[in-house]
């Protein structure tokens, strides 16, 4: 029994390097002809044999080839030449269900796939909301149905959005068997022990946590693919999560985010070096090769392009969803209530050196700012300014307020027209008077912020979207944005403080 388990282990680990060798080469030939400037990364040993290979090619060229010799180079670059399957609309809509993808998420899925032929990891970086979760699963469908790969797979995602991911596979792809590994130890031990088992499962989902704390579980699986929401996370390469990620051996490696890379030549090259780190594989050689144009320059951007394009898909909403109604813009300026205006005073009064340079430096400067910001949405953000004789749920909670006047004669408008309004505010405390103010004006609301717990998330963003839901109003915090929220039942979003 043991030595048979050896003797498949060892079959099944020879197997796995002899494919990972042909990947290797597969992604170094594609490299090597897509641009020139990947010659900088690569192993100088590959440049050579590349370049003696094509010396040997040109010096063979300069006689007449026999008719064999003719015939043999023919059948041998027809066997060479790069078939990449390519699915149509018609093919994704069998392939997905309760639904169909739209033409640039077609469009995606067959680029996702034309890496994975190529032995390419990539960074799938289209804006928010145009279904990278979508294309994601579609790719795991495809491997699952045509090219018979049941994985396993591992999916890392943040806390908040677990239970959407385990909606979306379920939703799109149900065929795959999907493994929630989350909760307290020994509910992750018997996770473990019943469903974690190799054949027994396809794709496991882990937050960030997990895929830290259950590194010794995860790591004695091979992974076919890897895959990273909200990748930017991982710009860092000395964080704890891009360090444990690493360790995991994975075939194809897959970043997703919708937020656009910055202008960081090495937090660049760390989610590159997490991609291909035999491609990239010394940050100081890729940053003195793309400073060697002035930054800023014409030659640098070109350079830069070049280097990502084989990696990362972007595309934005304005580019590929014409469908779309056109988004309206309107800036609302409000008066300032009496107490605001003092409140504002008071703050500049009191910080008088601090602004006029005499003393303090940018953090004191910028707790200003934040102070000048809050009076400009409500006083009471202050702690004792508000006068605690007065009821509470009082009309003064808007008066005093010029911000929450307008809100307060805008929203009976909005709702008189059938619109659900979604508002945003970086406060937490702000949303808290907003939570009052609702109250009283029996606005029935949802409101999802940085300490909302996932269970209640889930279940606020199905209430709301609900056919005839009640309602009418969701409050969010920036820092609970963007991550698996799916509100598109709403068509007007209010910018509490965006602009002071």
């Amino acid at each position: 029994g043991r030595a048979a388990r050896n003797k498949a282990a060892s079959k099944q680990a020879s197997a796995s390097d002899l494919e990972k060798k042909r990947r290797a080469k597969v992604r170094v030939e594609h490299l090597l002809e897509k641009a020139d400037v990947f010659r900088q990364f690569l192993d100088p040993s590959v440049v050579a044999d590349s370049a003696a290979a094509k010396h040997t090619e040109s010096k063979n060229a300069r006689r007449r080839l026999t008719e064999r010799e003719g015939d043999e180079a023919f059948m041998k670059q027809m066997q060479s030449k790069e078939v990449i399957p390519r699915l149509t609309a018609k093919e994704t809509a069998g392939l997905i269900q309760q639904g169909e993808m739209r033409a640039y998420q077609v469009d995606g899925l067959n680029w996702l796939i034309r890496n994975h032929h190529r032995g390419l990891n990539g960074i799938l970086a289209d804006e928010m909301g145009l279904g990278k979760t979508l294309q994601s699963i579609s790719l795991l469908a495809y491997l699952h149905r045509y090219e018979k790969l049941t994985g396993p797979h591992m999916v890392v995602v943040p806390k908040s959005t677990l239970g959407n991911w385990m909606k979306e596979f379920a939703r799109w792809y149900p065929q795959l068997r999907v493994v929630n590994l989350y909760g307290n130890k020994q509910e992750r031990e018997l996770i473990c022990e019943r469903d974690l088992l190799f054949g027994k499962f396809d794709v496991v989902l882990v937050s960030y946590e997990m895929a830290i704390k259950e590194k010794a579980t995860l790591r004695k699986f091979s992974w076919e693919y890897l895959l990273v929401d909200e990748a930017h996370r991982l710009k860092n390469e000395n964080s704890l999560l891009s360090q444990i990620i690493r360790l995991y051996d994975s075939k194809c490696r897959l970043l997703i985010t919708g937020t656009p890379l910055q202008n960081n030549l090495h937090e660049l090259w760390a989610l590159l070096n997490f991609l291909l780190p035999d491609v990239f594989g010394d940050s100081a050689a890729f940053e003195a090769f793309t400073c060697v144009a002035e930054a800023g320059s014409e030659s640098l951007v070109a350079t830069l392009h070049a280097v990502l394009r084989p990696f990362i898909l972007r595309r934005l909403k304005v580019d590929v969803e014409r469908g779309m109604p056109p988004k309206t813009e309107l800036t609302v300026y409000c008066p300032i209530a009496p107490l605001q205006q003092k409140t504002y005073k008071d703050v500049l009064k009191n910080n008088g050196d601090v602004l006029n340079g005499a003393t303090g430096g940018r953090t004191k400067l910028l707790n200003i700012v934040m102070q000048l910001r809050k009076a400009a949405n409500h006083p009471y953000l202050f702690d004792g300014v508000e006068d605690k004789s007065l009821d509470p749920f009082g009309e003064h909670l808007m008066e005093e307020s010029g911000k929450l006047r307008v809100l307060d004669k805008l929203l009976p408008r909005l709702h008189g027209q059938g619109s659900r309004v979604l508002i945003f505010s970086q406060m937490t405390r702000m949303l808290d008077i907003l939570d009052d103010y609702c109250e009283m004006r029996g606005i029935s609301r949802c409101r999802i912020d940085g300490q909302t717990s996932c269970e209640d998330r889930d279940r606020q963003i199905e209430e709301f979207n609900a056919t005839k839901s009640p309602h009418s109003v969701f409050l969010l915090s920036t820092r609970a944005g963007g991550l698996g929220i799916n509100l598109a039942t709403a068509d007007v979003v209010i910018l509490y403080d965006s602009d002071w």
